[in-house]
């Protein structure tokens, strides 16, 4: 009887143990069920993160492409726009350059015109005041000096009348500044040139720098500076061309001579 006991004992304690290890066994594969199914959701998160951060790689990629349309575009309209503004301002500038070009043109003719007027107001002024005598008449077979060509005309035809009969002296190459000299005061271009051959035989004989004239005791450094000063003194201490009074201001103890010798010249040029 004690002995079935004991067997029932050690019977129930077996089974027991071994019901405990089924347990265990169930709970330990519950428990790795549990963690497969916590990793299997770890994996799905992990793979839905690589998605995610390759679709916005890919759309930060296709911004970055948008971007850099819109500052193509914008650079593109910005140049455009710059292109217009420079051409606006040189389309300016060029307009005020040609109303400046026209002004000067302007400016220029009218100036021009004074100076014919004016000069053909002192030839009849001198001519007005002439008298009936031997020296008027002698002075009027002078040709007549064509102010209406113009400046350029003027200046051309006179250089090389006045360089032809200054050829081989002291003031050979002149004849333009005598021209030009001639046609910024209104007088007689040949007044001046001629003036030089009867005081100093053209410049040879000179008693002051530069003075081919017997002009006071007047002196300058160059033949270009005397003859513009010359001929700006006969403007406005001799009138318009050579006369008989004039010769007797200009030489008082020999005027007679001086005239007649003077008008000569002058008919030479």
């Amino acid at each position: 009887m004690a002995q079935r006991r004991k067997t029932h004992r050690t019977t129930s304690i077996v089974a027991r143990f071994a019901i405990g290890s089924l347990v265990s066994c169930a709970l330990a594969v519950f428990i790795g069920l549990g963690f497969a199914s916590a990793g299997s959701g770890v994996s799905s998160d992990a793979d839905t993160f690589g998605i995610d951060a390759v679709s916005a790689s890919s759309a930060a990629t296709d911004f970055s492409g948008a971007t850099s349309d819109t500052l193509s575009t914008d650079s593109s309209s910005l140049a455009m726009e710059t292109n217009r503004d420079i051409s606006a301002g040189i389309e300016s500038i060029e307009a005020e350059e040609e109303a400046a070009r026209k002004a000067a043109e302007e400016a220029a003719r009218q100036e021009e015109e004074a100076r014919i007027a004016a000069a053909q107001q002192a030839r009849a002024e001198q001519q007005a005041t002439m008298n009936a005598d031997a020296a008027s008449a002698a002075a009027a077979q002078l040709s007549e000096v064509d102010w209406e060509v113009g400046k350029d005309a003027f200046v051309a035809e006179w250089s090389a009348r006045i360089d032809a009969y200054l050829a081989g002296t002291n003031l050979a190459g002149y004849g333009s500044v005598f021209a030009e000299a001639a046609w910024d005061n209104g007088i007689d271009p040949r007044f001046s040139p001629a003036i030089s051959n009867t005081e100093s035989g053209n410049g040879q004989v000179c008693f002051r720098p530069y003075n081919a004239w017997g002009w006071g005791n007047s002196s300058w450094s160059s033949w270009e500076e005397s003859i513009r000063a010359h001929v700006a003194g006969l403007a406005s201490g001799y009138g318009y061309s050579i006369t008989y009074a004039g010769a007797q201001k200009y030489c008082p103890p020999n005027y007679d001579h001086w005239f007649y010798n003077t008008l000569g010249q002058m008919m030479l040029i």
